[in-house]
């Protein structure tokens, strides 16, 4: 990784913090990218603070003009693009439904969403955030790895294998981010650009932390069933995705990979409940 420039989105997270703040120790030079300027500026100061070489910019990757005068600021500062992380992405509780089945009783009461209460701009939003935004964010920064090659690594998830209940609009919008990774894979090919996906399973985040653990720290039961659900009985550590992460980014290493989504899930996506 030693003085390649690495481009993430979403980098003020749990997960991307974590990868940025890896490649970093591997002698990259990272531009850290998040729609909060001050979360992807904790991330640059502590790969400061640790040796490494770090910028952060503000962008929103629903709105192509900001990345491309962020592209332009990291070509003067720190480079040309040699890989990108698509890490941009999240849900929205308008495109999530209460329960997990179907009670015909939700739909008469407003304390909960049915599937009919969805909203549709809910809904579009979620996509647009997981698709749309690494749609974008490839066009504006694969541009600088046409002629010379690179490697761009999308964030799908174990929604993408296995839909999760109550969830429909993340589970088809991360749908989206694998096939278009194989899509990407295939129109790239010939250019020298490798396309690959990680699909963590469970991990903790400052995203899902109230959905998984009460007021009080104590788990909650959809932590129950999704701990029952994957064979580790455990969630992930965010350093769990590095390695896997590294390969992919490493052309001596897997340069023969491409169009692949590697589950990070802990068995979930192998156990059938019984």
């Amino acid at each position: 990784m030693k003085d390649k420039v690495v481009v993430i989105t979403g980098a003020g997270g749990v997960l991307c913090s974590t990868i940025a703040k890896a490649y970093a120790k591997q002698g990259a030079k990272v531009a850290v990218l998040d729609l909060r300027l001050e979360s992807a500026q904790a991330v640059v100061d502590d790969i400061v603070k640790n040796g490494g070489i770090a910028k952060a910019y503000a962008v929103n990757c629903l709105e192509k003009a900001t990345m491309e005068e962020a592209k332009e600021k990291i070509n003067k500062e720190l480079g040309k693009c040699d890989i990108l992380v698509n890490g941009a992405g999240g849900n929205h509780p308008k495109g999530t439904t209460t329960s997990e089945y179907f009670n015909a009783a939700d739909v008469d009461d407003e304390a909960k969403i049915s599937f009919f209460d969805l909203d549709e701009k809910g809904v579009d939003f979620v996509f647009k955030l997981n698709f749309l935004a690494t749609f974008l964010t490839t066009q504006v920064f694969a541009k600088d790895m046409v002629g010379r090659g690179g490697i761009i690594l999308n964030i799908s998830s174990m929604n993408a294998f296995r839909p999760l209940t109550k969830i429909p609009a993340y589970s088809g919008a991360k749908a989206s981010v694998s096939n278009f990774t194989q899509w990407l894979a295939v129109h790239f090919a010939q250019e020298g650009i490798r396309v690959n996906a990680i699909a963590p399973g469970f991990f903790v985040t400052n995203q899902n932390r109230a959905l998984l653990f009460d007021a009080d720290g104590n788990p909650t039961p959809r932590t129950n069933k999704i701990l029952a659900g994957t064979p580790m009985r455990r969630f992930g550590e965010p350093e769990e995705l590095i390695g896997t992460v590294m390969w992919l980014s490493d052309n001596n290493a897997s340069g023969f990979v491409t169009g692949i989504v590697v589950p990070i899930d802990g068995g979930f996506s192998a156990y059938s409940g019984v």
